[in-house]
């Protein structure tokens, strides 16, 4: 069998969203003569973002962004069906980025952007790129932050849609696509039960309420940890126990870092985990567990199943899963099929907007619009065979009344 042509077949019939809007637009070509290049977490359900995209005109560069989220298989099928791709799974950063070098040399019109890796690498990098880049949609938190933070000191050169803020995106990919995908990847990397453990959730944006969700559902007794004041209340709320991560050390069985910051989980946490602590990072870059000091403390280390590596640390082991990368991604199949093909028909319509609409937008960042997030949803809920009530007449009147 062709595991990667099954694997895209696989997608191609349940993210009916997408083959709704292609159906929709194809005739139209509103792509056509586009340069996109897409840096997405590269396996089936990207392969099959990027297909669409194709089939709507334009000309597609792919490449993955994180080095161990590509997939060789997806890889090696898209070139079979003419796209250009730049992309290997490897433990080479060095290879990682000529990969995103080699997709920027393609000149693109439109980045489909996952991590801003691409969209700061033009800005820093290739600024000989600007003048024929007309703008960006950033699929994920963390890109978001950076790219806000390029527009926060100006030096945000084009448009970016913030795709991860739409509505049909984090509210639905953030939320049950890290809770259910986080837990798939932990459960078939250990083979551990998750009921009766303690489960330390590092972060309570969306994601994190995702992977708090899911872990009580199996059983687990979650603690919650979070520097906002805000989120640690309505955590509280919700059921979970709010401590510092010095003192949740001592207690947690299983970690996960959903925050999209830096040493979230560090040496002086290290040294007060018991033995057989589970350590795993959600957040994009794989830098919320430190691995630096990880390796730095250790007293030795051994692959203990294959995406584990056991570290021992003051004589007690610690097992870290998918070498502190997206463990949903890094070491599993990442989100549901149905969750990214709500996240990537945002993509798929914002590269469109910024096709029709760029020379009418300006170097700044733009919510998604509310007609795309409306169009998604019907759609999904038509394609599910679900009507919802509309306002009458006398509604509409009351609620615009005085």
């Amino acid at each position: 069998m062709d595991i990667g042509s099954a694997k895209l077949e696989w997608v191609a019939q349940r993210m009916q969203v997408i083959n709704k809007l292609v159906e929709k637009y194809e005739d139209e070509q509103p792509l056509k003569g586009v340069k996109v290049a897409i840096s997405v977490h590269l396996e089936a359900k990207t392969g099959y973002l990027a297909l669409s995209i194709a089939k709507l005109g334009a000309d597609v560069s792919v490449t993955g962004s994180n080095p161990l989220s590509t997939q060789d298989e997806i890889v090696t099928e898209l070139k079979k069906r003419g796209l250009k791709v730049n992309a290997e799974r490897t433990h080479d950063s060095g290879v990682y980025e000529r990969n995103l070098n080699a997709t920027l040399d393609f000149r693109p019109n439109v980045i489909v952007d996952d991590g801003a890796d691409l969209t700061v690498a033009v800005h820093e990098k290739r600024p000989d790129l600007l003048e024929e880049l007309w703008g960006v949609c950033e699929e994920t938190t963390t890109g978001v932050k950076r790219i806000k933070a390029l527009e926060n000191v100006g030096k945000l050169k084009v448009p970016a849609i913030l795709v991860n803020d739409a509505a049909t995106k984090h509210l639905f990919d953030n939320r049950y696509g890290t809770g259910q995908s986080v837990w798939d990847s932990i459960m078939r990397n250990t083979n551990m039960n998750v009921a009766e453990k303690r489960v330390v959730v590092a972060g309570y944006g969306w994601c994190g309420k995702g992977v708090a969700m899911r872990a009580k559902g199996l059983g687990a007794r979650v603690i919650v940890t979070e520097i906002d004041a805000i989120k640690s209340l309505e955590a509280l709320m919700d059921g979970f126990e709010i401590m510092p991560m010095k003192k949740a050390a001592r207690l947690g069985d299983i970690f996960v870092t959903v925050t999209g910051n830096t040493s979230v989980i560090r040496e002086e946490h290290f040294k007060e985990m018991k033995d057989g602590a589970i350590l795993t990072n959600a957040g994009h870059f794989d830098v919320e567990v430190s691995v630096a000091d990880l390796e730095r403390i250790t007293e030795s280390k051994h692959e203990a199943r294959p995406n584990v590596t056991e570290y021992v640390v003051d004589g007690k082991r610690l097992y870290l899963i998918g070498e502190g990368r997206l463990v949903n991604l890094a070491a599993a199949d990442g989100h549901p099929v149905e969750i990214m093909d709500l996240s990537f028909s945002v993509q798929l319509l914002s590269a469109m907007k910024i096709a029709k609409d760029h020379e009418r937008m300006k170097a700044k960042t733009y919510a998604v619009p509310a007609e795309i997030d409306y169009e998604i949803a019907t759609t999904k809920l038509a394609l599910l065979g679900i009507e919802i009530d509309s306002l009458t007449e006398e509604q509409k009147k009351y609620l615009n009344s005085w």
